[in-house]
């Protein structure tokens, strides 16, 4: 199963906002910068997130990007359902639910499905299970501390990328 950049890209900037101690919001340029990612397409991902209400921002010089609540309550199902919609292990399970799932396209032809369905459902479902189990907290955590500082804000208020000393 492969996940899109816009899982990864919103997974490291979801990392990127919970390693800011004091929820200062940080602007989408300074992590842009930082991890090196677009910032054109970071806008379109914190937009998914925001709607997800994983993200809320701040206008204003001091502006940003913060998250909407604590780290440690934010699961990974929820963010890479908001960022790739349903998550499916085989192209014929394209009937998405409200739960994430994706049902098998050979239901609909009278059959109770292809012999190999219980395989790609229970990993669909292991999937699942594994990123619901997995809080954002727990990847700050494994990140170490932050690469974006708000502490020292530029003459228009963007946050500034701090460098490694090693």
């Amino acid at each position: 199963m492969i996940f899109t950049t816009k899982a990864e890209y919103g997974v490291r900037l979801l990392v990127e906002l919970g390693r800011q101690d004091s929820g200062t919001p940080v602007s989408l340029k300074a992590i842009a910068e930082t991890e090196g990612l677009p910032l054109a397409y970071l806008e379109r991902i914190v937009a998914l997130l925001k709607k997800a209400d994983l993200v809320e921002s701040t206008r204003g010089a001091h502006g940003g990007y913060r998250l909407a609540r604590p780290a440690h309550e934010i699961h990974m199902d929820e963010a890479v359902l908001a960022l790739e919609g349903g998550i499916a292990p085989m192209s014929c399970f394209v009937e998405e639910r409200e739960d994430g799932r994706v049902l098998c396209s050979h239901l609909d032809e009278g059959h109770t499905g292809c012999a190999t369905r219980l395989l790609w459902t229970r990993v669909q479902g292991g999937v699942l299970g594994a990123l619901a189990k997995t809080t954002l907290q727990e990847l700050v955590d494994f990140a170490g501390p932050a690469l974006v500082s708000t502490s020292t804000p530029d003459p228009v208020g963007a946050a500034l990328p701090l460098h490694d000393a090693a």
